[in-house]
């Protein structure tokens, strides 16, 4: 089988899905088509493309900012 080339609006799609934690990787691997390891890649490439902390968000989500 051929390996499916998605577009970098596909996998921002499925990266903020992720980032939101609202399904489990299991979830979003049947909603979207792709391997729930693949789901975790384009969160972390997010993450890190943007250098977010989650932990550093969540103290700001939580302060209000």
């Amino acid at each position: 089988t051929k390996s499916k080339n998605h577009s970098a609006e596909f996998k921002a799609r499925v990266a903020l899905d992720a980032l939101r934690e609202e399904m489990t990787l299991a979830g979003l691997s049947n909603k979207y088509g792709v391997y729930a390891s693949q789901i975790s890649t384009c969160k972390r490439a997010a993450l890190e493309q943007h250098d977010i902390s989650l932990p550093a968000a969540w103290e700001r989500s939580r302060a209000g900012g």
